[in-house]
């Protein structure tokens, strides 16, 4: 089967300068806030708000309902969930995920139904959320555990970048 690129790879413009990569599906009573990004094969569920400025990598799943503050980045294949006994099918049963501003979720990781992510909190790549994650820690594993202090987290990734600058300048 050939692929022409015709139904795939995609830009679209969407409200409030925001933008999806095809294939993707948004549902219905979603709020997308300004400059967000949604990356292809992302699964965006029904009545999920977005805040500003979020980033959401291909493959994502945000299941009905779930909630994202402003400047949130969801890794590839991310797995935001809503029903804690599946499948009850009964939205008044559901407990969407919520994630707060300046959060990062890693990618392939799963975030439990009624979970929720503190604010500037990391949570690390393939983990699995099972309880809330304070504002300002980094979590991972599975199930996920505090590691770190999120400033002892952005000291480690600026010191990896000038350590990598520092080499190719040799």
């Amino acid at each position: 089967m050939q692929n022409d690129g015709s139904s795939s790879g995609q830009r679209l413009e969407l409200e409030r300068g925001s933008i999806a990569w095809t294939p993707c599906h948004i549902g219905r009573g979603t709020r997308i806030g300004e400059n967000c990004s949604i990356g292809a094969l992302v699964h965006v569920g029904r009545e999920v708000v977005l805040g500003d400025e979020c980033r959401i990598q291909g493959g994502a799943y945000l299941a009905d309902g779930c909630v994202l503050g402003d400047r949130v980045f969801l890794g590839p294949n991310s797995t935001l969930l809503n029903d804690k006994y599946p499948p009850s099918g009964n939205p008044l049963q559901w407990q969407p995920a919520h994630i707060h501003d300046g959060a990062v979720i890693g990618g392939g990781a799963t975030i439990i139904a009624g979970c929720s992510v503190g604010q500037n909190a990391v949570l690390g790549a393939g983990s699995t959320l099972t309880r809330n994650i304070p504002d300002n820690e980094v979590w991972a594993g599975n199930p996920a555990v505090f590691l770190m202090m999120r400033n002892t987290y952005d000291e480690k990734q600026l010191q990896l970048k000038r350590e990598s600058s520092t080499s190719e300048e040799r």
